[in-house]
């Protein structure tokens, strides 16, 4: 692939020959330094870390083919091709959703403890606003993620999205009104969120009915995300209302209290409880919270969802 400079940035062209060995290692330095980033950006489009992995490939045997010698900005130009390939992926990803069995939720990911230091980096890929982003189009997606959590300039998303420098100040404006329309009321800190954690777990350990009614919203939702065939049970639909709630929490748990431990997690950016059943990872449990009270609570066991909380995951902006 080669690209030649146009009056806003580069554009891709097909390459010519093959890169020397020295424009291989520039290729192969710039990749792996903005790895992390590149990963980010999938990620908070995708929704899901085996498809921002499978991207972030896609990414590289474009880049693998780029003359070096003609790129201004590296990490634009990055961003730019793992942005289009995200887009690609993640209309094929909403066809997958639509008939996916039960609620889909993001995949979890144990975080590193710097995402955490980063507030807007962990408000950005906390599981509420990832859910949040899920109610976007593909492009307004790109275009509030590219534009509030890293910041890039119009001209720059442009050139990611292939529109007009005017109709991505459009998108913008439209994008930033629905997900504050749907975002949490407020930032969260990590202490709030261990407080509430704190609270849940105890009264499940304990099977305080009173106690998980106390820190439970009047309208707060369950979301269970099992593995849309069937291998672990999940919650199919929605369930609303503190009472039915903590019902379903404690009579679902409480059948397997002799096997069932539950621990605290850094799960994308916030603190998380993770439930093991005979010392296996069974569930992650993360939270949605407003005013100091649980509003949503997202349960995942999908095992397939759960590969990246065998390891951190490291994100940047």
């Amino acid at each position: 692939m080669r690209v030649t400079p146009t009056r806003t940035d580069e554009r891709e062209k097909p390459v010519t020959s093959e890169p020397s060995g020295r424009e291989r290692d520039g290729a192969t330095e710039a990749f792996v330094a903005h790895r992390n980033l590149l990963f980010t950006v999938a990620y908070e489009m995708l929704g899901s870390a085996a498809d921002a992995e499978d991207v972030l490939q896609e990414t590289w045997l474009r880049w693998a083919g780029v003359d070096l010698a003609e790129v201004r900005d590296r990490r634009a130009y990055l961003v730019r091709i793992t942005t289009r390939q995200a887009l690609n992926r993640l209309r094929t990803l909403g066809r997958r959703k639509e008939s996916y069995v039960g609620s889909w939720l993001p995949e979890p990911l144990l975080t590193t403890p710097d995402v955490a230091e980063d507030v807007e980096l962990a408000d950005s890929v906390s599981m509420a606003m990832m859910l949040v982003l899920e109610t976007l189009t593909p492009t307004e997606r790109a275009v509030f993620v590219l534009r509030e959590v890293f910041d890039l300039g119009y001209d720059e998303i442009a050139e990611a999205v292939e529109k007009s420098p005017a109709a991505v100040r459009q998108i913008a404006h439209r994008a930033r009104a629905h997900v504050a329309a749907r975002r949490p009321r407020g930032v969260v800190s990590a202490a709030e969120s261990r407080q509430a954690l704190e609270a849940f777990r105890r009264a499940v350990e304990t099977g305080d009915l009173q106690g998980l009614l106390d820190i439970l919203s009047p309208d707060v939702v369950l979301l269970g995300d099992g593995d849309g065939g069937g291998v672990k049970q999940a919650v199919l639909r929605p369930v609303t209302g503190r009472d039915k709630v903590a019902r379903l929490v404690l009579g679902g748990l409480l059948k397997h209290a002799a096997s069932l431990s539950l621990g605290p997690a850094q799960v994308n950016g916030y603190p998380a409880l993770v439930v093991h059943l005979d010392g296996a990872l069974d569930t992650v449990v993360a939270v949605r919270l407003d005013e100091g009270r649980i509003t949503g609570l997202y349960a995942v066991r999908n095992p397939e969802k759960l590969s990246h909380m065998r390891r951190e995951t490291a994100l940047r902006r």
